[in-house]
């Protein structure tokens, strides 16, 4: 088990990191899913043998709500219908911390539970913000779960310029499922978990 890692040098590479994924252009991605909420696409991931995911959609709230729902904390266990557990194991400074979460078995439990430990940094971009994360091999696996692995994730959001009542959503996911998985199955399960990501969010921002 690795010591938790200072958390400004690794925060300020996650940040380029993402910033560095945000720029890449669009010829270099292929459409895996579209839906009336949101477009998938894909790449091979330069962290590993899987895909790095695209996702983006414009939501109808304005950008620290929609943020405030998807970084640790209160909101999440709500309405994301596929985590079923968090809990922080550190706090550093209000915007970074470090959580432990649990995730549903999917496509018919062929894809077990798995847990995540992650590393989590919420900070400003332009004129809105970015919420970013990787995982860390940090505390004991539980029984029961596979324990996951998330490459550099985030999700930057936006105030649309002509609509400030509406963000732009996008983000980028490159989990490493592990476990004895068809790369098929887990191919499914990204890109339609990504986009009821969206519909999920959506629905919880109008209660």
């Amino acid at each position: 088990m690795d010591p938790l890692p200072n958390p400004a040098p690794l925060a300020s590479k996650l940040r380029n990191t993402l910033v560095r994924y945000h720029s890449i252009g669009d010829s270099e991605w292929r459409v895996a899913k579209k839906t009336k909420d949101a477009t998938v696409w894909r790449k091979p991931s330069e962290e590993f043998s899987g895909y790095l995911y695209k996702a983006q959609g414009v939501v109808e709230d304005v950008t620290n709500r929609i943020v405030d729902h998807i970084r640790p904390g209160p909101y999440r266990l709500d309405w994301d219908s596929l985590m079923t557990s968090m809990d922080i194991m550190e706090t550093f400074e209000e915007n970074c911390c470090v959580m432990r979460y649990t995730t549903a078995g999917q496509l018919w439990n062929i894809i077990a539970p798995r847990e995540f430990v992650d590393f989590s940094y919420t900070t400003n971009y332009e004129d809105g913000l970015l919420t970013c994360g990787i995982s860390l091999d940090y505390g004991e696996v539980r029984p029961n779960f596979v324990r996951g692995f998330n490459h550099p994730c985030g999700w930057f959001c936006v105030p649309l310029k002509d609509s400030p009542g509406h963000s732009l959503l996008t983000g980028y996911i490159q989990t490493e499922l592990r476990g004895m998985l068809p790369q098929s199955a887990v191919d499914t399960a990204m890109s339609s978990t990504l986009a009821n990501f969206y519909s999920d969010l959506k629905k919880a921002l109008k209660v």
